[in-house]
């Protein structure tokens, strides 16, 4: 016999023990695990694969006389690699569906922030400097139209004022960036 042929013959040896286990413990570790994984079908059948790879990487704890059957042993690995795989899901973040990500309300990402900026920042520009201070302090500083009157050394009604006109501006030279408010 070669080496190539003994090769072949062990390995069929063990594909032939393997299918055997699978048969004759394959039901309750599929049950145990299904229980396990939450009744998820998916992932107890992935448990059973990988519980007898296990087995199979490790016959010497398939042979030993210490235990009567096999079943004991695939079942602690098979219980052990849920646990494993359970608190390896709640390590991560969760995993969405393609139908959640549908719903998922689109943001914006910083390139389009960074052009809006852009824009607001040379729409600005073209504004009269009395309406650019008012705007600056009211809407970009967060003072009040009591504290901007103060600053300015204006009446709170032309701060106001100021501001509905430099607003309107901005509508005018910003078209499509607030529509609702034309």
């Amino acid at each position: 016999m070669t080496a190539g042929t003994a090769l072949a013959a062990r390995t069929t040896t063990a594909e032939h023990e393997l299918a055997a286990l699978q048969r004759e413990h394959g039901r309750p570790l599929f049950a145990l695990l299904l229980r396990l994984s939450d009744g998820d079908r998916q992932r107890a059948e992935d448990l059973v694969q990988e519980t007898l790879v296990r087995a199979w990487q490790h016959p010497e704890a398939l042979r030993a006389d210490a235990f009567d059957s096999v079943r004991p042993w695939l079942l602690t690995v098979g219980r052990r690699l849920a646990i494993d795989a359970r608190r390896a899901r709640q390590a991560r973040p969760a995993e969405v569906g393609d139908a959640v990500l549908e719903n998922a309300p689109v943001c914006a990402d910083h390139a389009e922030q960074a052009a809006a900026a852009l824009d607001v920042r040379e729409a600005v520009k073209t504004l009269t400097p009395e309406h650019r201070e008012v705007l600056v302090l009211v809407y970009f500083q967060g003072a009040s139209v009591a504290e901007a009157a103060e600053a300015l050394g204006i009446p709170p009604g032309t701060v106001k004022s100021r501001a509905f006109y430099a607003l309107r501006a901005l509508r005018r030279v910003l078209p499509g960036y607030a529509p609702d408010l034309g």
